[in-house]
């Protein structure tokens, strides 16, 4: 959901060339690409899927095949931190940024958030901003990183997405990657909290509408 929201923030400030998903063997990505390209199709702007096998050949992630089973509970939790994709950030803003000077676009967007901060070190603003540095520096164009959530909680995106017109019921979260959305994932439980916290109707179907854990304490 943050990435199409970022998808139409964006068309709403820039002329938008072209959309980028990657499948690098994560669990959920035969769900989430599909709806990716549906909004781009709506909006009749170029989707590319660029696979990245090596990731989940090589690199070790429970968010990935062959990886371990996803956990259950609050994002923050310490027991998230397993769905961590090593310098997956990095390595998709490197590739986008060369796709971007190719198709003479002047910046890239990414819709990392507040939310994301807790758990991937990939997501945070001390990160962008230096990826933001080297992509300007090495692109002829001095390509732009534009990151317009960076300080936005997942709630504010639900709210900025609906004030955009998103359908939210065409977008994916889940980490597992069933039929469903699971709604104990720590991705199912930080959606289904922010729709609740910005007082927006949630339209997911979820298999299990468990009560919502609590934020683990700062001590923990």
């Amino acid at each position: 959901m943050d990435s199409v929201a970022a998808f139409y923030d964006a068309r709403a400030h820039h002329d938008v060339v072209a959309a980028i998903s990657f499948d690098y063997g994560a669990k959920h990505n035969h769900k989430e690409i599909p709806f990716a390209a549906y909004h781009c199709r709506k909006f009749n702007v170029e989707h590319r899927v660029i696979p990245l096998d090596f990731v989940g050949e090589l690199f070790k992630s429970d968010l990935l095949k062959s990886g371990g089973a996803i956990p259950d509970g609050h994002y923050e939790e310490e027991t998230m931190k397993s769905t961590v994709v090593p310098f997956r950030n990095g390595i998709m803003l490197s590739i986008a940024a060369g796709f971007a000077e190719s198709k003479d676009a002047s910046g890239l967007v990414i819709a990392a958030h507040a939310g994301d901060h807790a758990i991937y070190p990939d997501c945070r603003e001390e990160f962008m901003k230096s990826m933001a540095d080297a992509i300007r520096l090495g692109t002829y164009a001095g390509t732009t990183l534009l990151r317009p959530f960076i300080s936005m909680t997942k709630a504010d995106i639900a709210s900025r997405g609906q004030s955009l017109g998103v359908d939210f019921s065409q977008t994916w979260s889940c980490y597992k990657g069933g039929a469903l959305h699971c709604g104990t994932c720590g991705t199912c439980v930080e959606r289904r909290e922010a729709f609740m916290v910005a007082g927006i109707p949630d339209p997911t179907e979820y298999a299990s509408e468990e009560p919502i854990p609590s934020k683990p304490s700062a001590a923990a």
